[in-house]
């Protein structure tokens, strides 16, 4: 994974090493929609393979969420945001 990754919210730890999902915290700015938000997880479920594991929206508006998926043996990129 890149740079891009972020320091997860308080109690949003994701299991050991032995874990076999790979996961990618993202943070989505307030000013994206509830439905923007939903059609862009929406295709990175489709083509990436992620699957949403947990949203947490702030009063701000933003929201914080955590996409995983399963460990595969091609390298991994993350989704496009």
């Amino acid at each position: 994974m890149s740079s891009r990754r972020t320091k997860l919210p308080a109690g949003w730890e994701v299991g050991d090493a032995n874990d076999d999902y790979e996961y990618v915290p993202l943070r989505l700015p307030p000013d994206v929609t509830r439905v923007t938000a939903s059609m862009r997880l929406a295709i990175q479920a489709e083509f990436g393979g992620w699957e949403l594991s947990r949203v947490r929206l702030y009063n701000d508006g933003s929201r914080r969420v955590l996409l995983k998926r399963r460990k595969t043996a091609t390298p991994a990129t993350e989704p496009a945001f």
